[in-house]
């Protein structure tokens, strides 16, 4: 069995864009109190790809909501960019579902977040026409979400939160709901543009195989409450693409991480 790595982590550089230091969440329900997180510590470098995987309920989400500054945490130390968790332009997150305005276009739905700001110049469109062709949807700006399939509202979602050029990425499986192939063509298309805009990405996922595929590290979390139980390197450049999952590296990585899911359960 895999050994699991110390959930202090040490610091890989001087200046991570993301760090946790024995960070808890604890929320009240009808039943008491239920522990989301215990002490978890990470940090996240600039530019890099890392997945946060484990079980279902084990607040990989809430980890993620905490770093966007959606929710509160309950103690320890959150720093994103070097600031307190908050909402704000250098991050931007995806969610599971697309979350499109079905009264507005595709190109639309893109422009959202500058109207927010007050940007509705023609800089702004042409960008966002820019984006639509960076993510595969070139000529579909005046089609409706409706016209869509499921991967191409994902793609629209995906342009939608470029848009404002964030330095990081929080994405809560964006692809989740989606088929095994269009899933794995988006896996593609986001490792590609992560290494092409050099954008930090934090994935949540439940997929051993998406995360061995995209990460260059994977954070293994145990089940609720959340900790980490070990982290796996992926030693292999970005952007990858599906070849590498028919690699040994690949085989091996997916067993170590397997080995920690495992350990982690039986915490």
């Amino acid at each position: 069995m895999t050994e699991a790595t110390e959930t202090q982590v040490t610091p890989r550089t001087a200046s991570p864009v993301i760090v946790t230091r024995e960070l808890n969440k604890s929320y009240l329900s009808d039943n008491g109190e239920v522990r989301a997180l215990e002490n978890v510590s990470l940090e996240v470098e600039r530019g890099e790809i890392v997945a946060l995987l484990g079980p279902s309920g084990c607040g990989k989400s809430t980890l993620l909501d905490i770093l966007a500054g959606l929710t509160p945490k309950t103690s320890g130390e959150v720093e994103v960019n070097g600031e307190g968790p908050k909402p704000q332009p250098e991050v931007g997150i995806m969610f599971q579902q697309a979350l499109l305005f079905p009264w507005r276009t595709v190109a639309a739905n893109v422009l959202l977040p500058s109207e927010l700001i007050n940007g509705r110049d023609r800089e702004w469109k042409e960008r966002a026409e820019e984006l639509l062709t960076l993510v595969g949807l070139e000529g579909w700006s005046d089609r409706y979400h409706w016209e869509l399939s499921g991967g191409m509202q994902q793609r629209v979602a995906l342009a939608r939160v470029l848009l404002l050029d964030p330095e990081i990425l929080l994405l809560d499986e964006p692809f989740g709901a989606l088929d095994e192939m269009t899933r794995e063509s988006l896996d593609t298309e986001m490792m590609r543009i992560a290494a092409d805009t050099r954008k930090t990405v934090l994935l949540v996922t439940h997929n051993v195989y998406e995360a061995t595929l995209m990460a260059d590290r994977i954070f293994v979390f145990t089940a609720r409450p959340g900790r980490i139980a070990g982290v796996v390197e992926v030693d292999e450049a970005q952007p990858r693409d599906i070849a590498f999952s028919t690699s040994s590296l690949f085989g091996e990585k997916v067993a170590q991480v397997r080995d920690l899911l495992s350990s982690g359960s039986e915490k």
